[in-house]
């Protein structure tokens, strides 16, 4: 069993969706299935089918979300260890070639969002950061081969 890490916000959401789907989601599914079975023989019904492979599609996130709520941890933010670079660090970082900083937080896959400054803990960049102290450098190899050298700036939860 791989556990997990959560900000409270990503947890929550989680949860939110999972609630979603079992209840507006299989309740949707269940008259989509319906209203298919009322056009006659199921065996030349494309559109029963398409039904019943988007209920399987539903049940089987249902059964992901489930999967992942029980291997989730949520993360007392208090504890984080400022001292260096961990999971729901937020830090400040330094691209030296082109002398431009950026602020990331270090979060688990599924509450990465680059748009909101959250990256996940598994991508290039975090995996090049983690570990590392203010004044720190880290060289980071970028899908491409490329590789970027960051400068640590701040460490803060």
């Amino acid at each position: 069993m791989a556990i997990k890490y959560y900000t409270p916000e990503g947890l929550e959401q989680m949860k939110q969706e999972l609630h979603q789907l079992k209840t507006k989601g299989r309740a949707d599914m269940a008259k989509q299935i319906a209203e298919a079975r009322e056009k006659g023989d199921l065996s030349e019904n494309a559109e029963y089918d398409a039904a019943k492979e988007a209920q399987g599609l539903l049940e089987m996130r249902i059964a992901q979300l489930e999967t992942e709520l029980g291997q989730a941890r949520l993360l007392d933010e208090s504890k984080i260890d400022v001292s260096k670079v961990m999971i729901l660090s937020k830090v400040k970082i330094k691209h030296l070639k082109l002398n431009k900083a950026v602020t990331y937080m270090i979060v688990s896959d599924q509450e990465a969002n680059v748009r909101k400054g959250k990256i996940s803990i598994k991508s290039p960049i975090a995996k090049g950061l983690l570990g590392k102290k203010v004044g720190e450098k880290a060289n980071v190899v970028l899908p491409n081969g490329r590789v970027v050298e960051y400068e640590v700036l701040e460490i803060n939860r």
